[in-house]
């Protein structure tokens, strides 16, 4: 029967059932909301240098500690916070990502004082299109990723280089870079 055929995957999502379940519900599904966006990119700021499957081990523990990623809070983040950040044990205890992650809830917030939505902003290079990818070529970042990287970076965003912005685009589904044969390809 149909139903006792294995799912076919993009082949990352296969070695570990934490990186199934991201993928399966989450990685690469167009998101719109605009925290949501920016705790994405948080996230893949604090996977610089690491594994995704380290972030999403830990994922659970970042949220506790970044207030739900609520960028209203954690914009208003002290030194005091930083230093208790760095004692907590279930976090990425990287003191650049730390700051750079209660910097970008600032700009974030800037940004929203200034009646700019996030939200519009990320999808305002795609003029709010998913970019479908052939689904045989996997790149680590694109000409598109290296003008969103150069603007963040102009805002005052840190660890958004070119190939963070990437993994970012194709995480919220700007891009969609579901491999051909995977179910996920058609659903996003």
């Amino acid at each position: 029967m149909a139903n006792d055929v294995p799912k076919q995957r993009c082949i990352w999502a296969e070695s570990d059932p934490l990186m199934r379940d991201y993928h399966d519900h989450e990685w690469g599904v167009p998101e719109h909301d605009a925290r949501v966006l920016w705790e994405m990119l948080m996230l893949e700021g604090f996977q610089a240098g690491l594994a995704w499957i380290t972030v999403l081990r830990k994922r659970e523990a970042l949220l506790k500690a970044f207030a739900g990623f609520d960028p209203i809070k954690v914009a208003g983040f002290t030194e005091q916070d930083t230093l208790q950040l760095m004692q907590n044990e279930g976090i990425i205890r990287a003191r650049a990502k730390i700051e750079a992650t209660i910097a970008g809830a600032r700009i974030y917030c800037e940004m929203a004082e200034r009646g700019e939505n996030f939200s519009d902003f990320c999808w305002s290079f795609t003029d709010g299109k998913v970019i479908e990818n052939d689904g045989m070529c996997f790149p680590t970042q694109s000409p598109l990723s290296v003008q969103i990287s150069k603007e963040l970076k102009r805002r005052g965003f840190k660890f958004v280089g070119p190939t963070i912005v990437y993994a970012w685009m194709q995480a919220v589904g700007i891009v969609n870079d579901h491999a051909l044969n995977c179910f996920r390809r058609r659903q996003t």
